[in-house]
């Protein structure tokens, strides 16, 4: 199949099947992550946009869903991918037990400024994760634009003891990131942005306003990985490949994608099947030795009719995917 064509609708209901894997912490306010899976001719794929995404943004999910099923992946510079442990909003005595989970990572992605959070609980979070891996441990805070300008200065003045590999998305505008960018230049803590390029009418925005030192890169939100490629390249800064909380089948996106990429100066942030308590597969994309391997993942039929979700769901992700189907039907007529 060519890059561009899209498969009939019939192709993709014929295999697919909607899941409910349970989260062994509660993670971006849910504790149960839903994905509907694809199996294409070039092996199994994940179509799984959060729930309050609306259609026109879940369809370029879709889009990258049938890349990777349907069309061979990019040639590989590596075949393991270093990750980074991911450490939800937590108090800092459970840090310890999260990063048990990530065995061998030598970076942790922090996450803060969570609503119901206080910047002093941030603060504990990241003392935590500082003291459990030492020195040579790297740590990076993601707010996912949850400050505001002040805020955020406060708030990386406040966290900057714990030397930060970087701040990602302190801010959620453009505007705001190249503001932030400027005020804390200064302290050497450079700014990553993630939402800013995933979730933007035009993901190089950011990069051609300055607003950022690097940009986290993800398949799925951008339309597949040659899309995603096509970003990195004409960016022309450093960036890191993340996840969006996948099964191992999308997870299996991402480190080819990682794969793809000339250069890897970042661990990437693509180890959270450890955050489910649950897979679709045996044999689970984990991190082992502070890495994860680049290969496809199938799913175990056992484990998906376990996992199965229930019929209104299954109703609900299906209905989604013809609508997110006839949405790429009419961008390419």
């Amino acid at each position: 199949m060519s890059a561009d064509a899209l498969p009939p609708l019939h192709d993709l209901l014929a295999t697919a099947r909607v899941v409910a894997l349970p989260l062994v912490t509660r993670f971006r306010g849910i504790d149960v992550r839903e994905a509907l899976l694809l199996e294409g001719p070039e092996g199994w794929t994940e179509f799984a946009p959060f729930a309050e995404y609306d259609d026109d943004e879940a369809a370029t999910w879709l889009a990258a869903a049938i890349d990777f099923g349907w069309n061979p992946t990019p040639a590989a510079h590596r075949d393991r991918i270093p990750v980074n442990a991911t450490v939800p909003a937590v108090d800092g005595d459970a840090v310890p037990a999260v990063l048990e989970r990530f065995p061998g990572c030598r970076t942790a992605k922090v996450k803060v400024a969570a609503s119901d959070q206080t910047l002093e609980q941030d603060v504990a979070r990241v003392r935590a994760v500082r003291e459990a891996m030492g020195p040579e441990g790297r740590i990076r805070v993601d707010a996912n634009g949850g400050w505001n300008i002040d805020e955020a200065e406060h708030a990386i003045h406040a966290l900057a003891p714990f030397d930060l590999e970087y701040v990602e998305q302190p801010c959620p505008s453009v505007a705001e990131l190249a503001e932030i960018r400027s005020r804390t230049k200064y302290m050497g803590i450079p700014i990553a942005a993630d939402e800013s390029v995933r979730r933007a009418d035009d993901p190089l925005a950011v990069a051609a306003a300055g607003a950022a030192d690097l940009l986290v890169v993800k398949a799925a939100p951008l339309g597949g990985i040659r899309r995603a490629l096509d970003v990195v390249e004409r960016a022309g800064l450093p960036i890191v490949v993340s996840s969006a909380l996948d099964t191992s089948v999308g997870l299996a996106m991402g480190a080819h994608l990682a794969a793809a990429v000339p250069a890897l100066e970042y661990d990437c942030g693509l180890g959270t099947a450890s955050l489910l308590a649950a897979d679709v597969t045996p044999d689970p994309l984990l991190p082992s030795g502070g890495a994860i391997d680049v290969r496809r993942v199938e799913p175990d039929p056992a484990l998906l009719d376990r996992y199965a979700a229930d019929g209104d769901r299954t109703a609900w992700w299906l209905a989604r995917l013809e609508r997110c189907h006839a949405a790429l039907a009419s961008r390419t007529a």
